[in-house]
């Protein structure tokens, strides 16, 4: 009998160790390092011929996702912050090893400008595209409402709620019958924490958004979905969580422990792939078990 991954022991269960980073947070600095599928993601074609842009590409669930779109295929544009760039550039070069061509995009997304740019350098860059992920967002704890400043609640609606907008809206008429959009939502969306009420707005929005674009763009062959992650080990979670929480983090979920973006990844293709052809609007969640 063929031998199968138990999901409650393929990683860690044990936590993480407590540390601390900046936002955004950087890959090498994360301890440990999470797994992106570098040397256990293996393509099959399912994106071959594709072009895809990935926001927030850069690190975590984002380069887990390129370097699986890479190796099914797809070539692969990455968005991040300019100060990401290490972490950019050791994601292109995994697009590369698999064959693939990869872009590299720095800057801010919660500009208009940038944000509406983005997709025209691809297309110039690509010859088109295929595959919109609107990945990239920005989360911080909060002690409370009252104490939250409002630049700080804008910084999260302009990552996260306006750039996917300005993005989606210039992809459109780029798309053609068979594309898609896939939307990184949360399981924030439907059970909030408190100590990220603005980030769950945001992520919940992010679902009508999902559902409402599905139905405009499915006359025109377009598909829209999202995936709804739970407790995910990457970058951002040491440069959000305070790090008395590291050790218990993901282990309320029924697997007892958190994700890894590789574990992620495989639903970002599925959506993207003519497999899915008959799936639009949905939500798809990735949550070792935890409800939505």
């Amino acid at each position: 009998m063929h031998d199968i991954a138990n999901p409650v022991t393929r990683y860690p269960t044990d936590g993480f160790p407590q540390q601390q980073q900046e936002q955004p947070g950087m890959t090498e600095a994360t301890n440990p390092v999470p797994d992106h599928g570098e040397h256990s993601y293996a393509g099959s074609g399912r994106l071959a011929g594709m072009r895809a842009l990935i926001t927030g590409g850069d690190s975590g669930i984002g380069r887990a996702v390129a370097i699986a779109f890479a190796r099914e295929g797809a070539d692969v544009a990455i968005s991040y912050l300019p100060e990401e760039e290490p972490d950019a550039v050791a994601t292109a070069l995994w697009i590369e090893e698999a064959g693939r061509r990869s872009f590299c995009i720095p800057g801010d997304i919660r500009t208009e400008a940038h944000s509406t740019r983005l997709v025209e350098r691809v297309v110039s860059e690509f010859g088109g595209l295929e595959i919109l992920v609107l990945n990239a967002a920005y989360q911080q704890h909060r002690d409370s409402l009252a104490e939250t400043p409002t630049e700080e609640i804008e910084r999260v609606f302009d990552t996260n709620l306006m750039a996917p907008l300005w993005t989606a809206r210039s992809a459109i008429p780029h798309l053609r019958p068979g594309s898609s959009i896939i939307v990184t939502s949360s399981i924030q969306a439907f059970n909030p924490s408190p100590e990220l009420l603005d980030y769950a707005m945001t992520k919940a929005a992010l679902v009508a958004f999902t559902k409402a674009l599905a139905q405009e763009l499915g006359p025109k062959g377009v598909r829209v979905n999202a995936v709804a992650p739970g407790p995910i080990w990457t970058p951002l979670i040491p440069a959000t969580e305070w790090p008395d929480k590291l050790p218990k983090f993901g282990q309320d979920t029924p697997l007892g422990r958190a994700g890894q973006p590789a574990e992620v990844a495989p639903a970002y293709v599925y959506l993207a792939s003519p497999e899915s052809s008959y799936v639009s609007g949905a939500v798809l969640p990735v949550t070792g078990g935890k409800g939505l």
